[in-house]
């Protein structure tokens, strides 16, 4: 019996759109995850970049749980001694929305050059409008 492996010429993405009002952040970037990565096809490779492309709107009515909004805190260096910058969620939501669900997805998918190639298929927009409608992005149900 032979073993399939399939081809990075024969893999096809697909759109979908997903609403993320009313979603608790951790477990939609768990799904979104998924989607980019390829696993909820019969034919998953982890060595291809294989998963389809996800548009997310609404990312401003994300919802979290527990003491999050205030307790949880995003950090990053400005390269320059003694420039580490922290930002807690509650004000990141109000700022820029998006960044939210995109660090949460970003570490649930490979850390090497394939991970950031899955994250490139992934869209946010903080409003319910997006420009992708061309690609006909089926909706996501959860």
């Amino acid at each position: 019996m032979k073993t399939f492996v399939l081809k990075a010429k024969d893999i096809k993405h697909e759109w979908f759109v997903a609403d993320a009002e009313g979603q608790v952040l951790g477990r939609f970037a768990t799904r979104i995850a998924t989607i980019l990565r390829g696993k909820h096809k019969p034919t998953f490779s982890p060595h291809l970049d294989m998963g389809d492309c996800v548009v997310v709107t609404n990312a401003e009515k994300i919802v979290t749980t527990g003491g999050k909004l205030t307790k949880k805190t995003y950090w990053h260096h400005t390269g320059w001694i003694g420039n580490q910058k922290e930002v807690s969620l509650e004000t990141l939501l109000r700022s820029h929305p998006e960044r939210v669900i995109k660090n949460a997805v970003r570490g649930m998918l490979p850390h090497n050059p394939l991970g950031r190639s899955m994250l490139r298929h992934l869209k946010i927009y903080a409003g319910p409008n997006h420009p992708h409608q061309a690609q006909l992005p089926k909706p996501l149900e959860f």
